[in-house]
């Protein structure tokens, strides 16, 4: 809700701020030229909107009155006028090249949708005050739940803190708890549910008209991921059911097809171009072949343009790492556009990895990670992807922690994938990758 109030919000900014334009320059007469005016504008508002989504300025966890958020902006606002300007000059089917007017226009969206933000932002920090949390028992998903709430305030949600099902005393003063801070939802860890007293309290609290979750569906709800520590098997075989995802896999799969081919005739385009650089850069094959795994465990070979010297692995395969010194320097142009992905197309439209999807891992890491991560081969449910939940929400995966958060990604992702959430990771990559800044 809190996401489709922002997105009308922005909507009746842009459009406040054309008929303010208008009216400003035409006075009486600014109707007839609202209707000259407003298909063209209208075309170019729905970019505006899809860049700004691109930029994550509809993702509540940045929505904050802080310098990162209004930089966000402002170079969102940079790039939707540059936008705006190739489309109105570049373009020119509408009959009409706005010069004063697009300016005056772009001051006034510029002070709107400053204003509009900073108002939300404020706003929607303050309501959490009304939103007393509590949560019951103490994990270390919940600790991590707790912080995360204190963090983010614009969620909406006021963490009062854990309350430790291990404490007889907690448990004795709980509908006092609950009264007293005037408690709007409560979070319950697994281990609460087995303890008879907290669920005869929290049955005569019902009247109160108090939200329940259990701990893995508010942490999936409020940061995008599953948490490990809270699921056990039962919680597979009760949201992956696969019975149901027919549909949405036979679309996906065309959509690989057709986007694999027409994507395929750029990247050729291209090739002799890539493969020129890489060659005079650093001595060793255009193309670098690697084992990778597949949907169920099958093994595949995953095709990449080489970026690292051809002894890189010469003791072995290992993690990599910041500022790795094996990579190329074309090899850190192409990593950070994320072009050295390009030759997985092949592999997209043989079927053996999809756009979207986990990021597919080598067989000499899988061996260790399954023995310590927990659930971690459960990823192989589905095809892997060129991009994926997990690589636009957490950085390159370099040691085993780092993929244990990135698997949490990868099964939030596995639950609730579906065409819309696929196209939204599609196009964050996108962003991504014109900012150079590829995981």
């Amino acid at each position: 809700m809190r996401r489709f109030l922002l997105l009308i919000g922005d909507i009746a900014v842009l459009y406040a701020a054309l008929i303010t334009t208008l009216i400003v320059r035409y006075r009486g007469g600014f109707a007839d030229q609202l209707d000259f005016h407003l298909l063209p504008f209208s075309i170019m508002f729905a970019v505006w909107i899809l860049v700004f989504y691109i930029s994550n300025l509809y993702e509540l966890n940045i929505t904050k009155n802080n310098l990162s958020f209004f930089i966000t902006l402002f170079y969102s606002l940079i790039a939707n006028t540059v936008i705006s300007i190739l489309f109105f000059y570049l373009v020119p089917f509408y009959g009409i090249t706005p010069k004063r007017n697009l300016f005056i226009f772009l001051g006034i969206v510029l002070l709107l949708l400053n204003g509009w933000r900073r108002y939300f932002n404020k706003v929607i920090s303050q309501k959490n005050e009304n939103n007393n949390t509590l949560i019951i028992g103490k994990t270390e998903q919940s600790e991590e739940l707790h912080e995360f709430l204190k963090e983010n305030p614009q969620l909406g949600y006021r963490s009062l803190g854990i309350l430790n099902t291990d404490d007889k005393n907690a448990l004795g003063v709980l509908e006092d708890l609950v009264r007293e801070q005037n408690v709007r939802t409560v979070v319950l860890c697994p281990s609460s549910y087995n303890i008879p007293k907290i669920i005869d309290v929290l049955y005569k609290l019902l009247g109160l008209g108090i939200n329940f979750y259990s701990l893995s569906d508010f942490y999936e709800m409020t940061t995008g991921r599953i948490p490990l520590g809270a699921i056990n098997q039962t919680w597979f075989i009760e949201n992956l059911s696969e019975g149901n995802k027919g549909v949405y896999e036979s679309i996906k799969r065309l959509m690989d097809v057709v986007f694999s081919i027409l994507l395929g005739v750029v990247f050729v385009v291209f090739l002799p171009l890539v493969a020129f650089v890489i060659k005079i850069d650093s001595r060793g094959p255009v193309f670098y072949h690697q084992k990778r795994i597949g949907k169920r465990g099958s093994i595949f070979e995953l095709i990449k343009f080489r970026t690292m010297r051809i002894d890189a692995e010469k003791s072995g395969p290992v993690w990599a790492k910041v500022g790795d010194t094996r990579v190329t320097r074309v090899g850190r142009i192409l990593r950070r556009t994320r072009i050295d992905e390009l030759p997985q197309l092949w592999n997209v439209l043989k079927g053996e990895m999809s756009f979207v999807g986990p990021r597919p891992e080598r067989p000499e890491f899988h061996l260790n990670l399954k023995k310590e991560i927990p659930f971690y081969e459960e990823r192989y449910l589905i095809k892997p992807g060129l991009t994926g939940w997990a690589q636009i929400r957490y950085r390159y995966s370099r040691s085993v922690d780092d993929t244990f958060q990135k698997l949490q990604y990868d099964l939030y992702y596995i639950k609730n994938r579906s065409i819309p959430l696929d196209l939204g990771i599609v196009l964050k990559t996108i962003s991504e990758v014109l900012r150079s800044s590829g995981s």
